[in-house]
């Protein structure tokens, strides 16, 4: 797919946090990361800002270790009861208020998807191309563009049974919405997920991670009674079939490391960082 403006941009911003990654104990300057990317500072600082709503500087606030120590120190377990989702007006809600889970039936799971039409495109994000694919009962997987895995293959791969077409569908552009950086009218997802009773249940637990907050492994685990399944949690979230809107990417080490995931380290990064931007405004704006 020919790459869009926002997804050239992308790749910009995903070089230059790998570049602010590697090279973090000098505290590159603004001037030197936009060299990196080869474009000049002004130009970077106008890009960054557009993309993110935020500054370079402030952004790589958000995606440093002590931000990131600084939010697991705020989890509680309230963050997984049900009172955040009774009439909070914020993004720390979205994703638990607007999706809707529905597991395949076992003949389905077992089967590779057989008997399933799937329906899929791949379209342009700020996080660069993004591949949907859904079933007559919802959206049942979501895969950012990678270097070594093709976006069809990752989709073929997980339904080796099922019988595709590439078309557009209303629930993907629906879910297309999310990628916006106004989240006031989002439409309600549905999803059907192809998925053992573990990683379905470990799935449902990431989906009450809150915007612009973190998780661990093994807050995971603990959340969902399995306290000493950590290894099994990290795989199951490794096997996320659909990205972002599940969202394995708030998941990271206890030490603040940001690190694991199927589409990438800077993609993580830039999510994490993204959707602390977001929800600084929103925190702002209704203060």
């Amino acid at each position: 797919m020919e790459n869009s403006q926002e997804t050239l941009n992308y790749n910009r911003i995903a070089k230059a946090i790998a570049f602010v990654q590697q090279h973090y104990r000098s505290q590159p300057s603004l001037s030197e990361i936009a060299a990196h990317v080869h474009v000049s500072p002004d130009h970077f600082q106008r890009m960054f800002q557009e993309w993110a709503g935020v500054s370079p500087k402030k952004f790589l606030q958000y995606i440093g270790v002590n931000h990131a120590k600084k939010l697991l120190g705020q989890q509680q377990a309230t963050l997984f009861d049900t009172s955040f989702a009774l009439g909070m007006s914020s993004t720390s809600r979205l994703h638990d208020l607007f999706i809707q889970v529905e597991g395949m039936t076992p003949a389905e799971y077992k089967h590779g998807g057989k008997n399933l039409y799937i329906s899929y495109n791949v379209y342009p994000t700020i996080f660069g191309d993004v591949l949907i694919a859904s079933t007559v009962k919802g959206v049942c997987f979501v895969a950012f563009e990678t270097e070594d895995i093709p976006l069809e293959k990752q989709l073929f791969s997980n339904f080796s049974q099922a019988k595709f077409v590439q078309q557009d569908q209303p629930m993907h552009q629906e879910l297309l919405a999310f990628f916006k950086q106004d989240w006031k009218n989002l439409p309600q997802i549905k999803l059907h997920l192809r998925g053992t009773p573990f990683q379905l249940k470990v799935w449902e637990a990431l989906l009450k991670i809150p915007t612009g907050k973190l998780s661990t492994y093994k807050e995971i685990a603990t959340n969902i009674q399995h306290e000493k399944a950590s290894r099994a949690v990290g795989t199951a979230i490794g096997s996320n079939p659909i990205a972002f809107l599940i969202p394995c990417h708030r998941v990271i080490q206890s030490s603040g490391l940001i690190s694991g995931y199927r589409w990438g380290t800077e993609r993580k990064s830039a999510l994490i960082g993204w959707e602390s931007a977001l929800t600084y405004h929103e925190q702002n704006e209704t203060i």
